[in-house]
């Protein structure tokens, strides 16, 4: 049977046929949509969210040593994360199949940075497999099992945004249960202290060199001969890319890519007069080949930043002067990010505008708040860092200026990373106010579940977490909790925590409007003869308010009914439709 799948949605139906039955993520776009497919279609499979990234890398590392197939996915900054349980499991190895899935972001569409994974693999000194569409997505997916319980180590399975969310036709096969494997007490190969360790350093090792014979025969490693002048050596994504802007000339396509099968690719640099390297991001193995003497073109030719394209490739390969193609956009306007109308995320940075407060920032949807016109977030660093950043900041500049230091982070940011900052920050008396943005999802990715939602990925009800108990345990005194859209109280909650001696903590708690539609409400008109253009309202960035030179206006299909402009309208100027007055 074929069918259709996204690269994210093979993954999942690999995993499922390769007979896995634990998976564990934290969500992360590009490789958010795995779980949720493999919750959504194949409950054979226990699938979980987890808190943050290391810790589902360690339940899937765990259920592996049960001798039970298992999976760990996330995004590629996640795998930072993770490294530390990582780089010991390289050492440990594995007892059922284990598979790790790095969604790397070229061109950081929703990403901090866009740092290449493929090194991850090779420092761990473990296999790393490249898909370059759907169908080898899920075969990949699936070998990864095969191939890590027969070289007894974790496998790296690496997607790019592209291949996570494009589609294409894909043939399906059915389960097959996975070895019958039983969990074997072992502290030599699973206890990691320096002795046993130097061992298993050994084993790595022996490993690697059994890895390189293996990448020879890798049928995913393969030669296709063409015109004989130039050779292109490829992987994932980017070989798609080459084979459109070069279809008539001769390829190695790598789908095994760590470590890289030398005997082939010298092999194929034999057969070809002019040899290049296409690969997005870092010359990873552009840099192995030079090291081994051969002669290839790379980055001197390609960009070293953003995504490639077929433009791109055949206008620097082809002209060699490396200049990306531009992209001829007309007069389409910029469309920014902005907050959603009726995000009670505005209402929080209104109050924190007010106030005057320096912020140091998180990762999730109220990072939007550093655009114009709020431009309320002063850091970003990575999950959790707001907290920290915080601490380091106000041991500076806090105690020169009145204005006091507040960190921001989502519910489940706080729950991925934040909690130890807190316990620090107390510790050690940090004069900091930290606002936990609770709006009882994990919404940038698309609104999955948290432990502070009261449900799990797979439709359980469980305890939520409570934020504001969980803050008092640690030692915090002073924690409030305010709806950020009840505008006058959301700011004399933060002037009481800034005023506060000592670490405070706000929970600022109001469901995403996605999450919770029972709150919209009717969409607001403006009284154009009351309003006098003071333009208060479209400073807090709300998409369905507008502004000509006479008054105010709001888009009726975009309008949710949050009221937020009009508790803030000094002329009482934003009314009902069809009402003269505010009620």
């Amino acid at each position: 049977m074929k069918t259709i799948l996204s690269g994210n949605g093979a993954v999942a139906r690999g995993v499922y046929e390769a007979g896995v039955e634990v998976a564990a993520a934290y969500p992360g776009t590009p490789s958010t949509e795995i779980l949720e497919e493999i919750a959504a279609n194949y409950s054979e499979i226990y699938a979980e969210w987890s808190v943050n990234e290391k810790v589902a890398f360690e339940v899937a590392f765990g259920a592996s040593l049960g001798g039970k197939r298992a999976l760990a996915t996330m995004k590629h900054v996640g795998v930072n994360v993770a490294a530390d349980a990582l780089m010991t499991a390289a050492y440990t190895g594995v007892n059922g199949g284990m598979v790790l899935v790095s969604a790397d972001d070229p061109g950081m569409h929703s990403s901090q940075n866009e740092q290449d994974n493929r090194y991850f693999a090779r420092m761990a000194k473990i296999p790393m497999l490249e898909p370059s569409d759907s169908q080898e997505s899920k075969d990949f997916a699936a070998f990864g099992f095969e191939l890590s319980e027969r070289f007894d180590t974790p496998v790296m399975l690496r997607m790019t945004t592209r291949i996570c969310h494009g589609r294409s036709i894909v043939e399906l096969g059915e389960r097959k249960a996975g070895p019958e494997l039983t969990y074997k007490k072992n502290p030599q190969k699973y206890v990691m202290i320096p002795a046993y360790a130097r061992m298993r350093h050994e084993f790595v090792e022996k490993r690697r060199l059994e890895l390189e014979t293996f990448a020879e025969e890798f049928p995913g490693n393969r030669i296709e001969m063409g015109d004989p002048s130039i050779g292109i050596i490829s992987s994932g994504v980017a070989y798609q890319y080459a084979r459109e802007a070069f279809p008539e000339v001769s390829f190695l396509k790598l789908g095994f890519s760590n470590p890289l099968p030398l005997k082939l690719i010298r092999e194929f640099a034999g057969k070809v007069e002019k040899l290049y390297v296409v690969e997005e991001l870092e010359p990873f193995i552009e840099e192995q080949l030079r090291a081994v003497g051969l002669e290839v073109h790379g980055k001197d030719l390609l960009p070293r930043t953003g995504e490639l394209s077929p433009e791109i490739i055949r206008q620097s390969l082809g002209k060699g002067n490396g200049k990306p193609a531009a992209t001829d956009l007309g007069d389409l306007p910029r469309r920014p990010p902005v907050l959603c109308p009726g995000c009670p995320h505005r209402g929080l940075f209104h109050a924190l505008k007010k106030a005057r407060a320096t912020v140091t920032g998180d990762i999730g949807c109220y990072t939007l708040s550093a655009l114009p016109p709020l431009e309320m977030m002063d850091t970003c660093v990575c999950m959790g860092a707001s907290i920290g950043v915080a601490q380091g900041l106000v041991r500076t500049i806090g105690g020169r200026q009145k204005d006091r230091i507040v960190a921001v982070l989502g519910d489940s940011t706080f729950i991925h990373s934040g909690i130890p900052s807190l316990v620090n920050a107390v510790y050690n008396k940090a004069n900091i106010t930290v606002v936990i943005a609770d709006n009882r999802t994990t919404a940038m990715t698309g609104q999955q579940e948290n432990p502070g939602t009261g449900q799990t990925l797979q439709g359980e009800t469980v305890p939520e977490l409570d934020f504001e108990g969980l803050s008092r345990s640690i030692g915090v005194t002073h924690v409030t909790t305010v709806d950020p859209l009840e505008v006058e109280a959301c700011e004399k909650v933060i002037r009481e925590a800034l005023a506060h001696s000592g670490p405070s903590v706000v929970v600022a708690r109001r469901a995403c409007i996605f999450v919770d539609r029972d709150q919209w409400a009717a969409p607001l008109d403006v009284d154009s003869a009351a309003c006098d253009n003071c333009k208060r309202c479209i400073r807090i960035g709300c998409p369905a308010i507008s502004m000509d030179d006479v008054s105010a206006h709001v888009d009726q299909h975009l309008c949710l009914g949050c009221e937020l402009c009009a508790d803030i309208c000094p002329q009482d100027a934003f009314i009902i439709p069809g009402v003269k007055e505010n009620a």
